[in-house]
């Protein structure tokens, strides 16, 4: 079974070829361009994904060293993302299916990045603990197998990617925020500022991100004299530790709750921010600590890539081989969880 998977949720269009579960190809081609605008800017974005998207694919085929012909199914993302980039790489999946009446997958973009660990060399065992935190999203999730999820819990207000990026345009920094913090944060103090981890202590797996955003925002005002801020490049350093680092408990001190209160010994984290050195750090030190295994995609499948709408689409089609009446293809994004706790 041959596989074409497409991701164009947001500013990355990606093509990917899996054949039986081996990854062939997985290209990314990155709209650097926003960086300009200090955010994805959609219009610009979905025009971007109309010119990538046949050249991205045609390069997928060609790195795999296959052709359209030896194509089995076709997978894409349906959701959630940026509708008008949504609707390039959908609709373009589609017509490759329609043309050469090939079975279609539509991929919820957060639960393939809960499965992206498995792009990895080594792979979790189920059930394991989730944690998806991109520029959107932060769940915790109970990944039971490949079609049973539990959520656990959310963010309220800000994800965890939002917050580093509105914090990076704080201080200047550019976009995206996250690794530019990131780079920041390992020359600086983490215990310079007390920021606040806002949720940390309350019963549940909710997150919060906006209140820790606004007290960095306070923190700067305090400093600014007649409303302008400087800041030594030590205090810059401090405030991206110190911000840093809060996120990093909230995020590590819940996770492994979850993972004691259901009895859990695998650990992965997928999306953008599972790529910060100082998340992947802590956890791995605050886990291996207590007997538990930690999985992180390698960066490449850590950010918007088609190996793991590929990878999802695999799972789908070798349930339908094996409940051949089970709807394999519905799965439609206000699904995506199937219970609550």
């Amino acid at each position: 079974m041959t596989i074409l998977g497409i991701e164009s949720s947001c500013d990355e269009t990606s093509a990917a070829v899996l054949r039986d579960g081996t990854l062939l190809s997985n290209i990314i081609s990155s709209q650097l361009f926003h960086t300009d605008f200090g955010g994805v800017v959609p219009e610009l974005a979905s025009r971007a994904h109309l010119r990538a998207i046949v050249p991205i694919i045609q390069a997928a085929l060609d790195d795999a060293g296959v052709t359209i012909e030896d194509v089995d199914a076709v997978a894409a993302t349906q959701g959630p993302g940026l509708i008008g980039s949504l609707l390039v790489g959908l609709n373009t999946g589609k017509a490759i299916a329609a043309a050469r009446g090939l079975p279609f997958i539509g991929v919820n973009h957060v639960e393939a990045h809960l499965y992206s660990a498995f792009l990895g060399e080594e792979k979790p065992d189920f059930p394991y603990l989730a944690l998806a935190v991109s520029g959107g999203h932060t769940l915790l999730v109970l990944v039971h197998d490949t079609e049973r999820l539990t959520l656990l819990g959310g963010t309220i207000d800000d994800a965890a990617g939002e917050a580093f990026d509105k914090v990076a345009k704080m201080l200047g920094l550019g976009f995206p925020g996250g690794p530019l913090i990131d780079a920041l944060a390992q020359e600086g103090n983490a215990a310079a500022i007390a920021f606040p981890r806002p949720l940390l202590d309350e019963e549940g797996y909710r997150f919060s991100f906006s209140g820790l955003k606004t007290s960095v925002l306070y923190h700067l005002r305090r400093r600014a004299v007649d409303g302008i801020l400087r800041l030594t490049d030590a205090e810059l350093r401090d405030i991206c530790a110190s911000f840093q680092q809060a996120v990093v408990d909230i995020l590590v001190g819940k996770m492994l709750r979850a993972a004691a209160e259901f009895g859990i010994r695998d650990l992965a984290v997928a999306g953008g921010v599972s790529a910060n050195a100082g998340l992947g750090k802590a956890l791995r030190a605050r886990a291996g600590a207590i007997g538990k295994r930690v999985f992180i995609p390698p960066p490449v499948y850590s950010t918007d890539n088609a190996a793991m709408i590929a990878l999802l689409a695999s799972f789908r089609l070798s349930r339908a081989r094996k409940q051949p009446q089970a709807p394999a293809f519905a799965r439609l994004a206000g699904t995506l969880f199937h219970e609550t706790p």
